[in-house]
C-alpha cells in the first residue's frame, strides 16, 4: 500500500513535520509513548497511517493543523474505498483503520470530537492462511550458509559472523526481528544460555539460546572486539551493520534473501518465518503448547495454536505421501 501510495503522490509527510505542527497529533504521540508504551516502529506506523488518511480527506497540499472535528463517517468510508483502490491487503486495511479508530477515540476522550467516525468500520476479513516455514533440513542448510560464504572467501569475517549470529539467534529464540535488534551484550547470560528480551507492550520474557547460537554470538563478539573493542561493551547493541551502525530489519531481510537464493530455498521466506519455523519445529518434536506460547511471548494461547495446524498439515502430507492406503478411494 505504501509503495503504491507514494507512486500516486500520497507519500507520507516527514514525521517531524506531520506531528509537531498539529497540537492534537503532538498530544497523541505523547499519549502513545507515556500511556501505551509503544515501540518506535509502532509509533511510526500510526503516524504513517494517519498521514495517509489526511491525504484522503484534505489532499496532498493540506498543511497542519487539521480540523479533525470536521471528519465524518463518510470521510472514513472514503478512506476505506481508497485503500481498496490501491488493493491493500485485508491485514493492511484493518491495521490502518485500527490506527485511525484509536486516534479518534483519543480525540473523543479529550472532547475534541463528539463521535468516532471509524467506530463502525472494521475492514475486510483476513483469509486464514497457514504460515510458511522452513523444514528442519532447510533450516540447517540456511544457517550454515554465512560461514560457507566465509570459507569460500565470498564474505569478510565480521559480516559472516554477524549474519550467522543473527539468524542463529532468530531461529534459536523465536524472537521477532524488532526484539532481536534491541538486544545488548549485557542482556545475554552466556553461562545459563538465555537472554531477556523486550516484547510487545514492553513485556519482558526469557528466551533460550541453543549451543550453536551461543557459539555464533561468542564468535561475533570476538569479531566486533577486533574492529572496535568498545562496541562489545554490555550497553552496546549485539547486531550492527557492516559499518558498525544500528542494524535495520530491512537489511536483515535482504541478507536472508541472499542466503535463501544461494541455498535454493524459497525466496518467499522472511526473518519472521524463522519465528514460525521455530514454533512449528518445537511442536513437531513434542513440545508443550503452553511452553511454546511462553517462548513466543503470545498473550493468547489461540495465537500459538495456529502452529499446531501447521504440524497437522505436515503430518497429513507425510501420510498422503507414504501410507500405502492413503490414496485409496472409498469404493476401493
Amino acid at each position: 500500500m505504501i509503495k503504491k501510495a507514494r507512486s500516486a503522490k500520497t507519500a507520507r509527510p516527514e514525521l517531524n513535520r506531520f506531528a509537531p505542527n498539529d497540537v492534537f497529533l503532538k498530544k497523541f504521540v505523547s499519549y502513545l509513548i507515556a500511556e501505551r508504551d509503544v515501540s518506535n516502529y509502532t509509533l511510526e506506523s500510526y503516524l504513517t497511517d494517519l498521514a495517509q488518511f489526511v491525504f484522503s480527506k484534505w489532499g496532498e497540499g493540506k498543511e497542519p493543523p487539521y480540523d479533525w472535528w470536521l471528519v465524518t463517517e463518510t470521510d472514513a468510508r472514503n478512506y476505506l474505498r481508497l485503500l481498496g483502490d490501491f488493493k491493500a491487503s485485508a491485514k493492511t486495511v484493518r491495521r490502518k483503520l485500527a490506527a485511525a479508530r484509536t486516534f479518534f477515540r483519543f480525540l473523543q476522550r479529550d472532547s475534541v470530537v463528539k463521535q468516532n467516525p471509524f467506530s463502525q468500520l472494521r475492514g475486510p476479513r483476513e483469509a486464514k492462511t497457514l504460515p510458511k516455514i522452513m523444514s528442519v533440513e532447510e533450516a540447517k542448510r540456511f544457517l550454515a550458509q554465512p560461514l560457507k560464504d566465509l570459507e569460500a572467501k565470498l564474505l569478510g569475517d565480521y559480516p559472516a559472523r554477524r549474519d550467522s549470529a543473527i539468524f542463529e539467534f532468530l531461529y534459536s529464540t523465536g524472537c521477532r526481528i524488532s526484539e532481536a535488534l534491541c538486544v545488548k551484550w549485557g542482556d545475554i547470560d552466556f553461562g545459563r544460555g538465555g537472554v531477556v528480551v523486550n516484547g510487545k507492550g514492553g513485556k519482558e520474557r526469557l528466551v533460550i539460546l541453543g549451543a550453536p547460537c551461543i557459539k555464533a554470538l561468542i564468535n561475533l563478539k570476538n569479531a566486533i572486539s577486533l574492529r572496535n573493542n568498545a562496541l562489545a561493551a554490555p550497553h552496546e547493541n549485539v547486531f550492527l551493520s557492516d559499518k558498525l551502525n544500528k542494524l535495520s530489519a530491512r537489511f536483515v531481510e535482504r541478507r536472508m534473501k541472499k542466503y535463501l537464493a544461494e541455498t535454493g530455498i524459497s525466496g518467499e521466506l522472511s526473518p519472521h518465518k524463522l519465528r514460525h519455523s521455530f514454533a512449528t519445529h518445537l511442536l513437531d518434536a513434542g513440545a508443550d503448547l503452553r511452553s511454546v506460547q511462553e517462548m513466543l511471548g503470545h498473550a493468547s494461547l489461540s495465537t500459538t495454536q495456529i502452529y499446531t495446524h501447521v504440524s497437522v498439515e505436515r503430518l497429513k502430507d507425510e501420510f498422503a505421501s507414504f501410507h500405502p492406503r492413503a490414496k485409496l478411494t472409498p469404493s476401493n
